[in-house]
């Protein structure tokens, strides 16, 4: 599967069903991490708190921030879902700061 240039979708699992949160197109990728352009969808502002809140965590040194960041990613995966060009995928991490996206993916 080529990469680049590929756009990949972000969308809600909770009310509403499928709503789109977003897309990205991916431009650059160091296997298994891409990255991309993210634009966000209707559905991106139900969520964008709990993204805002994951970076901040993954990015903290202190003891104890891990259980936290895994509570709110455990957040993140019960309300949206990431498809690949070719369809969902089975697992992600997805991390969102303004207009750019970077993740990587598990198939099945």
């Amino acid at each position: 599967m080529g990469f680049e240039g590929g756009t990949w979708h972000v969308s809600s699992i909770g009310e509403p069903v499928g709503a789109p949160v977003g897309h990205i197109v991916v431009d650059d990728g160091d296997f298994p991490w891409l990255s991309g352009r993210f634009t966000a969808g209707p559905a991106f502002a139900a969520v964008r708190d709990l993204f805002a809140r994951e970076l901040a965590l993954s990015q903290r040194e202190d003891e104890g921030r891990r259980d936290e960041w895994e509570a709110v990613y455990d957040e993140i995966r019960r309300r949206v879902s990431l498809s690949s060009p070719e369809g969902p995928v089975a697992d992600f991490l997805l991390h969102i700061e303004g207009d750019r996206a970077w993740f990587r993916w598990i198939d099945g």
